[in-house]
């Protein structure tokens, strides 16, 4: 049995090696073909073009120039070294033949060519190894570019999950938490108790369609592209919508409202920037720990327009404000019961605002913590009276 198994092993082998071979030999040969047209394409044009100047002006360094262009021509659009080479090659024989006298003759007894020849064959070369070196290189970092890129959108997709771990799972322990007691037959428990309890459920309830419709915002920005469809919308009615939302949701948020008196149109999805305004004013209401209202007013600037969020309570941990919208900004000793986790709508809020080439950033003032975020003016608006 050992000895038959060997054999349907070598058998299984020398199956294996043509599929790959017929898998690298159309990619090889497609190659070739690509090498051999484009550089029958390029000569092709430019002696073409030689032949016109040596007819007017009957100077050989010209058409040599024209050579040269050609070789880093055919380095750039091909693949390798060797076709440029070749072409360089080529080149030095085809202006020796048919651009020098006597023509359609090799001749290399003219007094000086030898060193000429050499010097135009070398200057070929190094054009087309440079070319293709150069080539390569930019190669190498459009793919490293692409790696980071990857290597961002792998960490943000990290940071997000475990952002909505956090952010998830709090509530919903709550829930099941406050439902257990009110559907408890402990005495204790009485008619307004049991409110309180159901009020509770019905907060996390609220928190955790929020957290829904923040990952249904993420949805929105495209898959396998930072940025979203924007259209001019009226800033005044984006503001009025959100405020009203945000108030709809918690009534006891306090919030004082300024905006330009100007009439603007700012490019945006307006779903996505009113889900950013609700996160940030729900954060400062949840963690501000005062009373006071928030400030909430926008400002036009040179080429965008700023949105600022302030509140006057505690502030924000000074370790946390690096980390603050990369999904880490939870409070490291939040309660198991708290469902008051800043990490999802954060990290969201980053997301979007990136996706519409604006900027966000959070910073402590004299007392409290203010949230600014900007989105770019369309040229109209840049421009305008």
């Amino acid at each position: 049995m050992s000895e038959t198994e060997k054999k349907l092993e070598v058998e299984k082998k020398r199956k294996r090696k043509p599929k790959n071979a017929e898998k690298e030999h159309p990619k090889l040969s497609n190659v070739i073909v690509h090498n051999v047209v484009i550089t029958f394409l390029i000569m092709g044009i430019s002696t073409i073009i030689a032949q016109a100047f040596f007819h007017y002006s009957r100077n050989s360094t010209s058409v040599a120039i024209i050579y040269v262009l050609t070789v880093m021509l055919i380095a750039r659009y091909t693949t390798g070294y060797i076709t440029g080479i070749i072409a360089s090659i080529f080149g030095v024989f085809f202006v020796n033949y048919v651009f020098t006298y006597p023509y359609m003759n090799f001749n290399f007894s003219i007094d000086g060519y030898p060193v000429t020849f050499l010097g135009m064959l070398l200057v070929s070369s190094i054009t087309s190894t440079t070319t293709t070196r150069f080539k390569k290189q930019n190669q190498l970092l459009n793919e490293r570019e692409k790696l980071l890129v990857e290597a961002e959108k792998e960490t943000m997709r990290a940071n997000l999950l475990r952002a909505v771990s956090h952010d998830l799972r709090t509530p919903l322990t709550s829930i099941i938490g406050l439902a257990d007691t009110a559907l408890s037959d402990s005495p204790e428990i009485t008619q307004e108790k049991r409110r309180e309890l159901l009020e509770g459920i019905r907060d996390d309830a609220n928190w955790l369609l929020n957290m829904v419709e923040n990952l249904l915002s993420v949805t929105r920005i495209r898959v396998g592209d930072a940025h979203v469809n924007t259209s001019p919308e009226p800033l005044e009615e984006v503001v009025a919508e959100a405020v009203q939302r945000f108030r709809k949701r918690l009534p006891q948020g306090k919030v004082d409202v300024k905006i330009p008196d100007e009439f603007l149109m700012v490019p945006m999805d307006a779903t996505l920037i009113e889900q950013v305004i609700i996160n940030l004013l729900e954060n400062a209401v949840y963690h501000s720990g005062t009373d006071e209202p928030i400030e909430f007013y926008v400002e036009k600037r040179e080429d965008c327009v700023a949105f600022h969020i302030r509140d006057y309570g505690k502030g924000i941990d000074p370790e946390r404000l690096k980390i603050i919208f990369d999904g880490a900004g939870m409070e490291p000793n939040a309660s198991g019961d708290s469902h008051k986790g800043m990490g999802i709508g954060l990290t969201i809020c980053k997301t979007i605002i990136n996706a519409h080439n604006g900027s966000i950033e959070a910073a402590n003032r004299l007392k409290g913590a203010e949230f600014i975020f900007t989105l770019p003016l369309e040229e109209e608006e840049e421009h305008d009276k």
